[in-house]
């Protein structure tokens, strides 16, 4: 026996399984072995037999493979031939160790064996020793894999027993044998990591995959293996082996699908498929699990699966993915009853039916609107399954041959676009456009138009799109609306009643548009909006009210927000679109129809859409847009006529809102009120106006003002600009009229509100207290009422309750703090409030009337305020009378409050709480204790209202209490600023406030400070300190006030940032004493006596406590002191204007060094670049006192210090947009103020000429709007330009340069224009400064390394810079004289000779017109050489034949024939140049010229003119009448005969095109543009021509003879002609690779075949529609040829993170027809490095996402499929890439640049390849490694 044994093992390497029986028959036939004894020996040989393969398993080769697969089929026979009593031994001792060696290395292998296997249990019936024995075994590890302990719910095993052959059949024999030689096999084959957790687990694949397979061959046994003749017992014994089986998976399966990952991947994969396929056999199943028995249901089962599927479903995407796997199997496996259409109802609702579940179609339709394009996919395919159309097209394919004879006759009614998509969308497979007929006949027809909307944006271009989408949307949209009955089953209801109704069909519409609103391509993107704003809603009824609403505020809104939609958005300052407009009209249809209550909800949930996203520019002006017309639409029905509607709010009423209402219109005005703050993030001034104008249309059309609570109405309004809403606004009209209301009933809450503002709304006996946030909110709401107070009121009746309120309350003001102290102090703001308010309705209206009388003569727009300038009288005087009678109560009032300064009694014992110690101080954090703090609030309110009402009276009255008011205001200064050091921190603080209250009261009183003011202090205050010699005035208040709070500041008792607060105070004040000569000079004082204010010494003092106070100044304090700086060099120099009586030298130059370093000091520490501070600092260091000394820039042979700080400066303002073009404003008019000065800034002339960065500061622009410091410190630089060119500019990258040139063009209007005075100082200085910077330009532009390259790109940097300096050459030409003229035309000549586009060459043209009309006689020494250089490059020759040309026409008329007759012959030749634009260019020239000097056309010669003036009488005759000529003239649009050389060097000129909407550097078309754009469209209608004639020719040539041998002849003509036809429409494309032979065969063997077919329709082409079809079907085949020849080839990318690597494989992948390559993020191909390197090939080549962590699930499915998972890696066990065949199906893996492939991806791998290297460096780029492997595998597959 051992002998059979020895030849069997030897035989089972060569003999295949299947042989196998037949020998083993033919050996028990010729021995006397029995079956049984020969399967012992043979089992023995297991562990001989396996150790090979345990020790060869990497290299396992087909012959070991047979090996086993032999020995497996061997010992299954026998066990057949034996029965199964044996079957337990095979599998415990040969069986379960083999599943454990196999199944890891070869699955192929392991398929084999098991099949083997289980047919012997099949045959032989073992199911119960399986069920004893294997199957318990493999529960168990799948168990013990999830951490189950126990479950007494199984049917077949039970955890807490300890033996997994507790039941089974020989309980001596089996564990014994098993675990005896699984310990030898442990010992000997098997690794431990082969073994986890117990020594008989297995690997949870293997398990799984096996109790798969063995469920499928009982499957099989149950229901097709059981013969006739079988035993019922065999029957039962698979039926209840099947139905256990089911019960354990079941469970096992809805465990693991809820636990980790590689748990729910297995259990799709081995597990979910077999037990689907079982429940689509049988719904029931029988189970006998211990104890009792179950009936193990379809219904039960599937619930189940769906409620793991649903919470799968929130988990994230991954799972997601998962869920959608085990949906698409689920629908896969159709229930018996679903194949069995005809049953009843009844049976129906016994089964569980997805489609039945609203929640299943919800996440479908969140899936086909996911973001990962692999979800999208999975959910239609769901969906597709779900419907089954492909059976449902079985279904009605009689319906669609009776619809065909009809569908043929409209086609030929359909466009020819319509019947192109149609045949496109057949050819490309994507299904089929559905017509209306068919859609109304049937549900089924809408799912089929929806799945090929879904699948035409999914796979396919914007052709398809374009052609197809309106087309069938409309369709949709008209069975959503259909009269016609649905004709379907009870079948077709219960799967398609999902796009039953029009809600249901729109539903499904809105995720079509969704999809589409954010498409990757922008073009499909625009398609979509556009098909969808297009339609026209009137034509289906009511059909805009049943989209979804949440669609609206969602996806469309969102979609709008896109700047694809808005691209003429923003052109010419005009601030919307046609989808703007579109988007309006829906939205105003769709809110008609709602109810009120729901169109206020409907606006709420509308405008907070601006809370939830971020808006750009263009789509925050289209959601306000549509919220204006979605308001305008409360009153409107659908058939009125948009027009009559537009969003204005004057044209609509809108009646008072019932009280229920109230509360959401007061939330919808809040939420608009955040829309206007959220508009001040965009600075322009006119999109803010029209925002404002828009939002306040919208609520205007749905309430009234009295509709909401008055604060609503407040702070609605305060969101308002005030430019708009003020005097002279352009939104004060419309305001108005919406809060007047048709009868004024706001103005009745408006007059109670003071009452209620100081109303009592705490409890008399509580103590009140208030800090500075309680108000400065007290303060906030009343200038909110104040201001819309006075837009209210009409006539001066209106203010009648509220001047009786005041002077009821004003003479009361001690009652009412004696009452409460808040109350007075609220009154004292309402007060103050009024008065600001009052004196900015002063100052409006005086500005705006100003306006009006400027503008009387223009017809310009006039605001409907309806009080006139006596009303306004009126009113200021009632209110000063008011006034007057408060002041003497103020006055008491204040001197009681403010005594809490000086009161040495309040200080004493006072300890600060804990919480007070605690904090740093700011602000609006007074270290004090509660109770003083609002004491010393109090009298900070009261002096400050005093203040202001005293300013107010003293502008209309000189009154007796005016005088006291103001003489008490001055003492309390004086008393202040003489108060002793403080001794601790709360007298500090006192102090802090007392200077708090002078600032106040010193910043009014200068405003109106007079003569009369020193004698009315003088006469009513003796301890005021005046001087009585004639020397100083103010000296001691001023030193006291510096050294008095200097001791504050240095005393130690305030901390860091109170003393900071302190010294804001210090230059608030100091800033009003030192502007008191200003003021005066204003009221009416003398200069002389202005001038004795301040003393030499106090003057120079100021000036040193300046500078020792700049470099530690806060930001809060930078605007005072920068002020306090400028105020005191005015001094300096006012001081200078008087030597007689001054002895002040002025400002040194050390003391100017030490002001701008301090100043450049403080300018660099403060962190925001705000315009007031910039401007300050500009007006403040570069003084117009000190700027015209030279000293000040050159010192000691270096810059001086204003020169240092001009460079400092500029270099900041390359970086800084607002920072250079305030200093460009503020120098150029200091340089036209001194000229002299300008040579030492050559260089800086040169930087503001070249700069231009591309930033749009905005912000400078609403600074300048919003911000009256910004506006007061700009008006103050230096501005003597020509305001209306410089201001065009202002906020643009041109203004420097623009500054610059219109400085120098004003120096030339200044130098050139007396000739007597040509000889001055100022000339000399202001033309040499010129000069030298006209040859530093252009020296710059001939020698400079950027300037004079010839090769550059439009609109680069150096183009920029080009154009730049030769705009600044021209503007500069005017100072061109004799004594440099030869060095300019030599530079000049040097420019024009290089290459140069035409942009930048058009202004050396335009400089040396000038030139040589300024100096003609250099015209016959330079010009006429150059144009009889022949050789000179063309462009060159344009450019002097242009000059030429304008030196003869604009010559004066005493030379102009002498330029004639010396440049128009050597211009003539060149009419007939080969150069085809310069020949045109020429002929233009030549006409004008002649047109000009010889007007008469008609073609008379005589015998007396000579042939030269014959000559050019036809050549003037040709160039007029020519048809070529005159179309190439009419395409100039008069450039010649506008071009003014003398106006064309001056700045507005140069920059005029700014004004026409030119964006590059204001350059216009060129003349040589225009002709260069002419002859390129001559040459194309050329060739268009041609190709039309010879397509006439052919076809006249097909038709010319009948005959039979022309018709031989012909036909090999035609023939020719249509395979080359056909060769071209299927070949029209870039060929990347050369075909193979096999490939060139096969084309030219289909050519050949179809050339008769060919010709026959090529002689059927008789119309255009006939070859437009023979495009489209050529097209298809196109497609299918690219789809067929693309390799089986994936690259994996993945774990690559450099964006050049990828694009550059996308590019490689594309060029060898990858079939796709994988990268962790999609988002990367936007990017426009990856686009620049890729050049579209992501456009060609399927890209995948896959996330890094999905590249084992994506390697697994791929191994699935049949691929072999390869790596690009250097390992142990790599193979040379030039060694290693590839499979035709290859994923290839690269690794990360560094790291390469991760070891877990490793193991995954069927082998590693590597690239053979010979040099030191062993590694190459990851892109040029995959290249090369790229090309390997390409090069082996061309070979087969």
């Amino acid at each position: 026996m051992e002998t059979i044994v020895d030849s069997l093992r030897s035989s089972f390497r060569r003999v295949p399984p299947v042989a196998i029986p037949a020998m083993l028959d033919c050996i028990l036939a010729s021995t006397a072995a029995s079956p049984s004894s020969l399967f012992y020996l043979l089992l023995d040989e297991f562990p001989k037999l396996t150790e090979g393969t345990v020790q060869k398993r990497l290299t396992m080769d087909n012959e070991w493979r047979n090996t086993v697969a032999a020995y497996v089929a061997a010992l299954s026979h026998l066990v057949e031939k034996s029965g199964s009593d044996h079957m337990h031994i095979f599998v415990s001792k040969m069986w379960i160790p083999l599943l454990m060696l196999v199944h890891p290395y070869d699955r192929e292998l392991f398929n084999e064996v098991a099949s083997l296997f289980l047919n012997v249990v099949s045959e032989t019936n073992s199911w119960e020793v399986l069920e004893a024995s294997m199957v318990p075994l493999l529960l168990r590890s799948i168990g013990l894999s999830m951490g189950m302990v126990q479950s007494g719910q199984f049917a077949i095993y039970k955890w807490s027993e300890s033996s997994i052959f507790k039941a089974s059949v020989d309980n001596k024999v089996i564990p014994k044998l098993f675990e005896d030689f699984h310990d030898k096999s442990k010992e000997k084959y098997i690794s431990e990591d082969h073994l986890v957790c117990s020594s008989y687990n297995l690997p949870l694949p293997v398990s799984c995959n096996i109790l798969s397979l063995t469920l499928e061959a009982a499957l099989w046994k149950k229901y097709e293996g059981v013969a006739p003749e079988s035993t019922l017992a065999n029957g039962s014994l698979a039926n209840s082996f099947v139905g256990n089986m089911l019960w354990d998976l079941s469970s096992l399966t809805l465990q693991m699908i809820l636990e980790t990952l590689e748990h729910r991947s297995i259990a799709i994969r081995f597990l979910l498929p077999f037990l689907f396929k079982a429940f689509a056999r049988e719904d029931t199943f029988q189970v006998a699990v211990p104890g009792m028995s179950h009936v193990l249901t379809r219904k039960d089962f599937f619930m189940k699966i769906w409620e793991c599927c649903k919470l799968l479903f929130s988990l994230g995407s991954v799972e997601r993915r998962d869920a959608y796997d085990i949906l698409s199997l689920n629908l896969s496996w159709p229930s018996p009853i679903d194949e069995h259409k005809d049953v009843n109802v009844n049976e129906r609702e016994q089964t569980f039916d997805l489609r039945a579940d609203k929640e299943f179609w919800d996440e479908l339709a969140r899936g086909l609107l996911d973001k990962e394009s692999l979800v999208r996919k999975q959910s239609l395919h769901i969906l597709k399954a779900t419907l089954n159309l492909k059976e449902e097209r079985k279904c009605y394919t009689d319906n669609l041959e009776e619809l065909s004879d009809e569908r043929g006759s409209n086609s030929r009614m359909m466009s020819k676009r319509g019947r192109w998509a149609d045949q496109e969308a057949q050819s490309l497979g994507v299904g089929r456009i559905c017509n209306h007929s068919e859609l109304s006949s049937t549900r089924w027809y809408r799912w089929e138009a929806f799945i090929f909307l879904y699948e035409m944006l999914e796979e396919y271009g914007t052709h398809l799109v374009e052609a197809a989408w309106n087309h069938q949307i409309v369709i949709l949209l008209r069975s959503a609306f259909s009269k016609e009955n649905s004709v379907g089953s009870v079948y077709e209801d219960l799967y398609y009643n999902r796009m039953a109704t029009a809600e249901q069909i729109f539903e499904w519409l809105a995720i079509l548009w969704e999809r589409g609103f954010c498409h990757d391509n922008p073009q499909v993107r625009c398609l979509v909006m556009q098909s969808f704003l297009a339609i026209e809603w009137e034509n289906y009824g009511c059909c805009a009210k049943v989209v979804p609403r949440s669609f609206i505020l969602g996806p469309l809104i969102q979609g709008l927000n896109d700047p694809v939609h808005h691209k003429e958005f923003g052109v010419k300052e005009i601030y919307s679109s046609l989808t703007i407009e579109a988007a309006a009209r829906f939205l105003f249809r769709y809110a008609s129809y709602m109810e009120d209550r729901q169109h206020i909800a409907f606006l709420i949930d509308l405008s907070s859409v601006s809370k939830i996203h971020s808006f750009g520019r263009a789509g925050f002006m289209c959601l306000v847009e549509c919220i204006a017309s979605a308001a305008c639409g409360i009153a409107k029905h659908n058939h009125e006529i948009w027009h009559s509607s537009v969003a204005t709010s004057d044209q609509i009423i809108v009646e008072p809102a019932p009280k229920s209402c109230q509360i959401d219109r007061a939330n919808l005005l809040d939420i608009l009120r955040f829309i206007l703050g959220c508009s001040k993030q965009h600075f322009n001034r006119k999109y803010r106006h029209q925002v404002c104008e828009k939002i306040l249309a919208a609520a205007a059309s749905v309430m009234t003002a009295t509709d909401v609570p008055l604060e609503n109405i407040l702070q609605f309004i305060s969101s308002l600009p005030r430019e708009y809403t003020d005097h002279g606004g352009l939104l004060r009209g419309v305001v108005q009229k919406w809060l007047r209301g048709p009868d004024f009933q706001l103005l009745k809450a408006i007059n109670g509100f003071p009452k209620n503002f100081i109303g009592y709304q705490h409890q008399l006996d509580s103590n009140i207290t208030y800090d500075d946030e309680e108000l400065e909110s007290w303060g906030s709401k009343a200038k909110r009422w104040t201001r819309v107070l006075f837009l209210v009121v009409d006539d001066m009746e209106h203010f009648e309750p509220i001047l009786k309120f005041i002077q009821d309350h004003g003479g009361d003001v001690y009652k009412m703090k004696d009452c409460l102290e808040w109350v007075a102090v609220k009154f004292l703001i309402l007060v103050c409030s009024l008065v600001e308010e009052l004196q900015i309705f002063q100052e409006r209206t005086t500005t705006c009337r100003v306006t009006r009388g400027m503008n009387s003569d223009l017809d310009t727009p006039r605001t409907a305020d309806c009080l006139c300038c006596m009303e306004e009288s009126i009113i200021f005087d009632n209110f000063t009378v008011v006034w007057l009678s408060c002041l003497d109560e103020l006055v008491s009032f204040t001197k009681s409050s403010g005594s809490v300064f000086w009161w040495d009694v309040v200080t004493e014992n006072v300890i600060l709480p804990g919480s007070i110690r605690g904090k740093l101080g700011g602000p609006s954090q007074r270290r004090l204790p509660t109770s003083l703090c609002t004491s010393v609030l109090e009298a900070i309110t009261s002096v400050k209202t005093l203040a202001s009402v005293l300013r107010w009276c003293a502008k209309f009255t000189t009154h007796g209490v005016v005088k006291s008011t103001q003489s008490f205001l001055w003492n309390f200064c004086w008393e202040t600023i003489t108060l002793p050091a403080p001794k601790t921190e709360v007298e500090a603080e006192l102090r802090i406030a007392a200077y708090e209250a002078c600032a106040y009261a010193l910043k009014d009183l200068v405003s109106f400070f007079s003569p009369l003011t020193l004698d009315l202090v003088k006469d009513n205050d003796n301890s005021f300190p005046l001087q009585t010699d004639d020397k100083t005035v103010l000296d001691v208040f001023v030193s006291t006030f510096i050294k008095n709070i200097n001791n504050i500041i240095d005393g130690g008792n305030l901390a860091r940032t109170r003393r900071a607060i302190l010294m804001n105070w210090k230059w608030s004040c100091l800033e009003s004493l030192l502007s008191l000569p200003n003021h005066a000079i204003c009221n009416g004082v003398h200069l002389k006596m202005c001038s004795f204010f301040f003393s030499d010494t106090i003057v120079t003092h100021i000036f040193g406590d300046l500078l020792g106070s700049l470099e530690n100044a806060g930001e809060v304090s930078v605007l005072p002191i920068l002020r306090s700086v400028r105020l005191n060099m005015d001094l300096f120099d006012l001081r200078k204007l008087k030597p007689s009586v001054s002895n002040c030298a002025g400002i040194t130059t050390e003391m100017m060094w030490l002001l701008v370093r301090s100043s450049w000091v403080l300018h660099t520490s403060c962190n925001k670049r705000r315009v007031a501070p910039i401007a300050a600092l500009l007006s403040s260091v570069l003084h117009y006192s000190v700027f015209g000394d030279r000293r000040m820039h050159e010192f000691d042979n270096g810059p001086g210090p204003l020169k240092w700080f001009v460079e400092k400066i500029l270099e900041e303002g390359t970086k800084s947009p607002r920072t250079i073009r305030l200093a460009a404003l503020h120098l150029c008019g200091l340089w036209l103020a001194y000229p002299n000065i300008l040579q030492y800034y050559i260089k800086e002339l040169k930087l503001l000429t070249f700069y231009g960065s591309v930033a749009f500061d905005e912000d400078f622009e609403a600074e300048l709007a919003e911000n009256y410091d910004a506006r007061s410190e700009v008006s103050v630089l230096s501005r003597c330009l020509d305001p209306e060119l410089t201001n065009v500019f202002i906020n643009t990258e041109l203004y420097a340069r623009v500054s610059v040139a219109v400085l120098f063009s004003k120096l030339a209007d200044l130098a050139y224009q007396d000739k007597s005075t040509s000889s001055n100082e100022d000339y000399l200085a202001v033309a040499a400064s010129a000069k030298m910077f006209l040859l530093e330009l252009l020296n710059s532009v001939v020698n400079d390394k950027d300037l004079s390259k010839e090769l550059y790109k439009k609109y680069s940097a150096i183009h920029r810079r080009k154009v730049r300096a030769w705009q600044m050459i021209c503007a500069l030409s005017r100072f061109v004289d004799l004594d440099i003229v030869e060095q300019v035309t030599s530079t000049l000549h040097t420019a024009i000779y290089r290459n140069n586009m035409p942009s930048v060459r058009q202004y050396l043209e335009t400089f040396g017109i000038y030139i040589y009309l300024k100096f003609p006689s250099l015209v016959g020494q330079q010009l006429v050489p150059l144009l009889r250089n022949y050789d000179l490059r063309p462009q060159a020759l344009s450019s002097y034949v242009f000059i030429a040309a304008n030196v003869i026409l604009h010559a004066k008329k005493e030379i102009q024939f002498d330029h004639l007759n010396e440049l128009l012959p050597p211009i003539v030749p060149l009419l007939t140049s080969h150069h085809h634009s310069l020949r045109g260019f020429t002929q233009v020239l030549v006409y004008h010229v002649l047109e000009r000097l010889s007007p008469n056309s008609n073609l008379i010669t005589s015998v007396c003119q000579s042939l030269e003036e014959r000559c050019f009488v036809d050549l003037r005759y040709y160039l007029a009448h020519n048809t070529d000529c005159a179309k190439l003239r009419a395409s100039m649009d008069n450039h010649l005969g506008s071009f003014d050389p003398v106006e064309s060097v001056l700045p507005a000129k140069i920059f005029a095109n700014r004004l026409e909407g030119q964006e590059f550097e204001c350059v216009p078309t060129t003349l040589m543009d225009c002709v260069i754009d002419f002859l390129n469209d001559t040459r194309e209608n050329l060739r268009s021509s041609m190709t039309k004639d010879a397509a006439a020719i052919t076809n006249e040539g097909i038709h010319i003879d009948e005959g039979p041998k022309c018709d031989e002849i012909l036909n090999s003509i035609k023939g020719q002609s249509a395979i080359q036809i056909e060769n071209e429409l299927l070949y029209d494309f870039q060929r990347k690779i050369s075909f193979s032979k096999n490939e060139q065969q096969g084309a030219v063997s289909r050519a050949s075949s179809n050339k008769r077919a060919s010709h026959e329709s090529l002689m059927d082409m008789e119309n255009e529609d006939q070859l437009f079809d023979q495009l489209i079907r050529s097209r298809g085949v196109i497609v299918e040829k690219l789809k067929a020849s693309r390799q089986q080839i994936v690259l994996v990318a993945s774990l690559i993170d450099r964006i050049p690597n990828l694009a550059g494989l996308a590019r490689t992948c594309e060029v060898f027809r990858a079939a796709g390559l994988t990268i962790a993020n999609k988002n990367v191909l936007n990017e426009k490095q990856f686009q620049l390197i890729s050049v579209t090939a992501d456009k060609w080549v399927p890209v995948l996402e896959v996330p890094v962590e999905s590249i084992k699930i994506f390697l697994e499915k791929k191994k699935q499929e049949g691929f072999a998972i390869l790596g690009l890696e250097q390992t142990a066990n790599s193979i040379p890439l030039d060694q290693y065949n590839f499979p035709i199906k290859t994923v290839l893996v690269l690794g990360r640049e560094k790291e390469g492939i991760p070891v877990e991806i490793i193991h995954m791998l069927d082998a590693c390849i590597e690239i053979p290297q010979l040099g030191v460096v062993r590694s190459l780029n990851v892109h040029v490694s995959g290249a090369l492997a790229l090309w390997e595998y390409t090069r082996q597959q061309r070979l087969l």
